[in-house]
């Protein structure tokens, strides 16, 4: 058995998981990502305090943590573009502070993206699969990479990180630091930022996120339409790119935002035909995610139970059979 945790912009979820990759239970908070540092700590603790009720924890064998990233694997610190306040904050000492866990056992650290290659490619779309991107597009836009049917997580644990390729040379500027990131183009909240720009107009009383775009799109509203086509060109463009790099075989798409279907699908295929118009890229395959809003927890626990998928690996990772 295994705990995890998957940290969002969004959402701090927790779970036990067990050897097959099965949820055994499941938690969720939201993340006050606007609070402080300490704020932000609680509610993790709070999560955790939750799964350490379950009479299963006392078997766990470790602890996976899935962050949004920047991360630092070897420092076990993280610094989310999207959570202002945890800058190079040292999550991985803050969890085993908190956490009663077997002795000698640290938490495993990895980018939240990153944890969803290693969900995909142990149990979902990506399974058997030698060479794929998998990608998060939800309040950020993140990726994972495996290659050569191993989990490619980089030296500092942030291989893939798609989001944060420039795709518009003069486009808006991005908290990281850059300008016209994907991020910036495809994320939930630039979505519905696209939608009110091109003349969406909610109907009263319905929450103005992505996923009221998208029913709007689905319902054949134009400027719904324009957000999502937008956003299916920026992931277009940086999916060819990646493509072209490393030769992927398929890319795999999930997170909040992934959940509109083909409202966003249709416009990605659709300009990946475009961009991908090299003959070793050509008709490169997209499938949605399998494995839904648990993904990150799953791959948070792989990298528990594939050590040494850890803070000092730099290197391909072999994950569980």
């Amino acid at each position: 058995m295994y705990a995890a945790l998957d940290i969002g912009g969004t959402k701090i979820a927790g779970a036990l998981v067990d050897a097959e990759g099965g949820v055994v239970r499941r938690v969720q908070r939201p993340t006050p990502a606007s609070e402080s540092a300490g704020v932000l700590m609680r509610a993790v603790g709070a999560v955790l305090d939750e799964l350490a009720g379950d009479r299963a924890w006392s078997a766990i064998r470790g602890i996976g943590v899935a962050s949004a990233g920047p991360i630092d694997s070897g420092k076990g610190t993280v610094s989310p573009v999207n959570i202002p306040a945890w800058r190079r904050f040292p999550l991985v000492d803050e969890v085993r502070a908190h956490s009663m866990l077997p002795a000698g056992t640290l938490p495993v650290l990895v980018g939240d993206a990153v944890a969803v290659a290693a969900a995909e490619h142990w149990k979902g779309a990506a399974r058997d699969i030698g060479n794929a991107l998998c990608m998060v597009v939800s309040t950020g836009v993140g990726g994972g990479l495996v290659l050569n049917g191993r989990l490619h997580p980089g030296r500092s644990g942030n291989a893939g990180h798609i989001g944060h390729i420039s795709v518009d040379l003069d486009g808006s500027s991005c908290p990281c630091g850059a300008r016209g990131c994907v991020e910036g183009l495809a994320s939930g909240g630039a979505i519905v930022r696209q939608a009110l720009a091109a003349g969406w107009e909610p109907e009263p009383g319905v929450q103005v996120t992505a996923a009221a775009v998208a029913v709007a799109a689905g319902q054949g509203d134009g400027a719904a339409l324009v957000a999502f086509d937008r956003a299916g060109q920026a992931l277009a463009a940086a999916i060819a790119a990646t493509a072209a790099l490393v030769e992927i075989d398929v890319a795999v798409i999930g997170g909040g935002v992934a959940q509109a279907g083909d409202v966003l699908f249709a416009p990605l295929r659709r300009h990946l035909d475009a961009y991908a118009a090299l003959d070793f890229v050509r008709g490169l395959e997209v499938r949605p995610a399998a494995l839904a809003q648990d993904a990150g927890l799953v791959g948070a626990a792989a990298a528990v139970h594939a050590l040494p998928f850890g803070p000092t690996t730099s290197g391909p990772v072999r994950l569980p059979a």
